[in-house]
C-alpha cells in the first residue's frame, strides 16, 4: 500500500493473495483426506483408515498406504435372490416363449 496525497492506495489487489491462500489450503486439506473420503464411500468402517490417514498420512508411504487401504475392498452388496426365468427367449425377436415351447409365438420362429 502507497500513499498517495494523504490517502491510501492499494498498488496491487490484496484480497486477491488471500483468497488465492484459502483454496490452496483448502484444496490441500481435501487432497490430505482424500483416502478418508474414499473409505466413507467405499467402506461400511472407514475408522481405521481415517486413524492411518490422520496420524501417518503426512508420510507419503502412510498416505498410499491408506488410500490402498480404502480401494482395497468394497462395501459388500446384498443381492436378492431372482426368480428363474419360467420360459426362453426367443434369439429373432426377443419374446418369452412359455416354458416348454418349441416355437416363438410372435414371429413363429423356432425358440
Amino acid at each position: 500500500m502507497l500513499i498517495r496525497n494523504n490517502k491510501w492506495v492499494c498498488s496491487e489487489p490484496v484480497v486477491g493473495k488471500e483468497v488465492g491462500i484459502m483454496e490452496f489450503a483448502i484444496f490441500m486439506v481435501i487432497l490430505y483426506f482424500l483416502p478418508t473420503i474414499t473409505a466413507l464411500v467405499l467402506r461400511e468402517d472407514p475408522l481405521g483408515i481415517f486413524l492411518v490417514n490422520f496420524f501417518l498420512g503426512w508420510t507419503i508411504i502412510g498416505w498410499w498406504a491408506a488410500l490402498i487401504w480404502a480401494v482395497a475392498s468394497y462395501k459388500s452388496l446384498q443381492v436378492r435372490n431372482a426368480p428363474v426365468s419360467s420360459g426362453r427367449f426367443c434369439s429373432h425377436c426377443g419374446t418369452l416363449a412359455p416354458p416348454g415351447a418349441q416355437v416363438c409365438p410372435n414371429c413363429g420362429r423356432a425358440v
